[in-house]
């Protein structure tokens, strides 16, 4: 569903390559497998808390394959791991918020381009737009403007800040791409519960802004449209809003019991086809890829998945001090005479 019409440059409008392809798959191959072995550590007690997202593989990875790391910042929430491992992110440093070792991520935001990891909800929506915002008024020298791509849910698309994100960027003509993965589920309430209107993206009309309503288990299709939505906030058009409609195969997070509020009959009647396995259909079909290929893929998912796991439990705990270091800009003399207190005490410790 388009809603107005979109600027596409012809860089970005051409074909994937079968290589992009491979590579696509590949990059599914490992976001699926660190995610299924994430949930098992928790269980191992390895971290104590987890939000998977099997099942939005296609719309995480597509769209963080779209991202130019050079220019463009993405907002994340919670739950895009799959975005963070298509764009190169440390995976160590990215699970370190999972195993509550740091707030975030340690991973380094400007280098990778991905903020910190936000769990107030919609609250990375806000962070976008002003980020984009601040991309207008710095104007780069070569007219493209670099593109704020941002995550939230169904469930977060009925926050204010939502509202007042997408106004603000449609006024201020910000080169934001809100993207939003509809899992069908805002915990346990149902989209058709709370979203008014049918779609969020119904929504973008109200906002002078176009809106795309994807098919989000089709990465190609998801890859396509997030690169359109990016060439057209890219030359100065102002936001886009993408709706990539997709399920959530498992819980809203590792403490979750989906049982309560859905059977197992409802959830695989509502997830249609794997995402990973849609792919792989049409690798075959297109002759660009063999088994030895899977074959291959997996293997390399499962050594990855092996080097993150001891990366994660190598972790230790942090420096107290770094409260003072890292979280003020400026600090108070108080605040200072505390932090020397504090290192002078842990020296003896």
């Amino acid at each position: 569903m388009d809603t107005l019409p979109l600027a596409v440059s012809g860089d970005d409008a051409g074909p994937l390559t079968p290589a992009e392809l491979r590579e696509l798959y590949t990059l599914m191959v490992a976001v699926r497998h660190l995610d299924t072995s994430a949930i098992a550590w928790q269980r191992q007690g390895i971290i104590p808390g987890y939000a998977p997202e099997l099942g939005q593989e296609a719309a995480q990875v597509g769209s963080g394959y779209a991202v130019d790391t050079t220019r463009d910042f993405v907002f994340p929430t919670y739950r895009e791991m799959g975005v963070a491992r298509t764009m190169g992110v440390d995976m160590v440093g990215y699970m370190s918020t999972h195993k509550a070792t740091w707030h975030g991520g340690l991973y380094n935001p400007l280098d990778s381009r991905l903020a910190p990891i936000q769990a107030v909800v919609a609250g990375s929506v806000l962070h976008a737009v002003g980020w984009a915002h601040g991309q207008t008024l710095a104007r780069p020298a070569d007219g493209k403007l670099g593109v704020a791509l941002t995550y939230f849910g169904d469930g977060a698309s009925s926050q204010g800040d939502v509202h007042e994100a997408m106004n603000f960027a449609a006024v201020m003509k910000a080169p934001v791409v809100f993207f939003v993965q509809n899992n069908g589920w805002a915990i346990s309430v149902p989209t058709e519960r709370q979203v008014a209107g049918g779609s969020v993206a119904a929504r973008a009309a109200g906002y002078g802004m176009p809106a795309l309503q994807i098919d989000g288990d089709d990465v190609v299709a998801v890859v396509e449209a997030t690169r359109r939505a990016f060439a057209h906030a890219r030359a100065g058009n102002g936001p886009v809003l993408i709706e990539a409609m997709t399920y959530r195969r498992g819980p809203h997070s590792t403490s979750d019991d989906p049982g309560r509020y859905r059977s197992l009959d409802e959830e695989r009647d509502g997830a249609g086809e794997d995402p990973l396995e849609r792919l792989r259909k049409r690798l075959l079909a297109d002759g660009i890829a063999d088994e030895a290929f899977f074959a291959e893929a997996l293997a390399a998912a499962k050594a990855e998945e092996e080097q993150i796991r001891t990366g994660i439990q190598a972790l230790g705990s942090r420096p107290g001090t770094e409260m003072f270091d890292l979280v003020f800009q400026e600090t108070t003399p108080a605040l200072q005479a505390q932090a020397a207190n504090w290192r002078e005490e842990s020296e003896h410790v």
